[in-house]
C-alpha cells in the first residue's frame, strides 16, 4: 500500500489493512449513517471494514 492512500479500516477476518481504492459499495442507510463494503486485499473476502 502506498503512503498516500486513505485507509478504510481492517478486515474483520484476517486483520489486513484495507485501502480506500478497494471500495466496492458505499451507501447511506435509512438511519442516515454511511456504510462501506470493500474487497480485502489479503484474503479476498468482501467485508465491512472495521
Amino acid at each position: 500500500m502506498k503512503g498516500d492512500e486513505t485507509v478504510l479500516g481492517r478486515c474483520p477476518n484476517c486483520a489486513e489493512t484495507i485501502p480506500e481504492t478497494w471500495i466496492l459499495v458505499k451507501y447511506t442507510k435509512d438511519d442516515g449513517t454511511d456504510s462501506i463494503w470493500a474487497e480485502c486485499p489479503g484474503c479476498g473476502d468482501v467485508v465491512a471494514p472495521e
